[in-house]
């Protein structure tokens, strides 16, 4: 094991307040109206005031992440049961570990499995994606970002997991950022070419609110350039035009950020990243999460 990591990002209250409207909603599926003591099969057979011990184990190498979110879990429905951690967000697991220890009433215990290992399988699962495109792009200048590709109502918890592996949150939402896309740009039809765009977003936008455009050719990023954007995302560019696209960039504007995003995967990032760019934003991050297997197992 090593529990080594980067100090893990803030879990702050836009985070815990996320949490607790998704714990809420797991506790209502699973436990319906009874709350804790829905577990049909706990309250048949285990009695009220048996005790026990788990300890939450992976079952492979990973990246943890939601030890906050069953912290929150276990404070508003299971308040009897005591977490002890071993490590915490952030932290790389190499071989099979004890990533914390559980201790309570055995109803509790087995009525709030399920929701712990889920938050802990899915939110470690993309902490683990996001640390292995991380570590590919390692010697680069490179960042790793996600985008706005997330389930309803996981997008800051998502984002903090992408934390978490290593990885840079892009715009939260469409309210923090501007970025001109390719619909708004065919919803103007003529009218507009992409520097004007950006001009008119700038004009009537507040100051300090960071201005991009995407972009699909070369023409267009040249295009772009001469409007002032903050940065330019290069959308399904060859590596070939990825690596002329960073030296138009530096020749004629060298103050504005690329963007490679679009078709990007974890065998070929390191390609892409070579190229220059600044930045590599995968949707996959979020939308093609490979769960992190993780289980309780009965001590006591």
């Amino acid at each position: 094991m090593n529990p080594h990591s980067p100090t893990p990002p803030t879990y702050g209250p836009l985070e815990q307040q996320a949490a607790s409207k998704l714990i809420r909603l797991a506790i209502a599926e699973d436990l319906g109206e009874n709350g804790i003591q829905g577990d049909r099969t706990g309250q048949a057979l285990i009695a009220a005031d048996a005790m026990g011990r788990v300890e939450i184990r992976n079952r492979q190498a990973g990246t943890v992440c939601g030890i906050p979110v069953v912290n929150q879990l276990l404070t508003a429905y299971a308040p009897a049961v005591t977490p002890t951690w071993d490590v915490e967000d952030g932290a790389r697991l190499d071989t099979v570990a004890t990533v914390g220890t559980l201790e309570g009433p055995v109803q509790h215990l087995l009525a709030l499995e399920r929701i712990a290992l889920n938050v802990l399988g899915y939110l470690s699962g993309i902490a683990t994606s996001t640390a292995a495109h991380v570590e590919a792009v390692h010697g680069t200048r490179a960042v790793v970002l996600d985008t706005r590709k997330t389930l309803p109502g996981w997008r800051h918890l998502a984002k903090y997991a992408v934390a978490c592996g290593g990885g840079t949150n892009h715009r939260m939402g469409l309210f923090d950022a501007i970025l001109i896309k390719d619909n708004h740009l065919a919803s103007l039809g003529n009218a507009r070419d992409v520097a004007t765009a950006v001009s008119v977003a700038r004009n009537s936008s507040d100051p300090g609110v960071l201005i991009q455009v995407e972009v699909d050719t070369l023409e267009q990023l040249e295009d772009a350039l001469k409007g002032g954007p903050d940065m330019v995302l290069l959308d399904n560019m060859t590596n070939g035009q990825l690596t002329q696209a960073v030296a138009t960039r530096d020749q004629q504007a060298p103050g504005v950020l690329l963007e490679a995003s679009g078709g990007i995967t974890l065998t070929g990032i390191a390609a892409v990243a070579a190229t220059g760019v600044d930045r590599i934003s995968l949707g996959g991050l979020t939308h093609t999460v490979t769960n992190w297997d993780v289980g309780f197992d009965w001590v006591g």
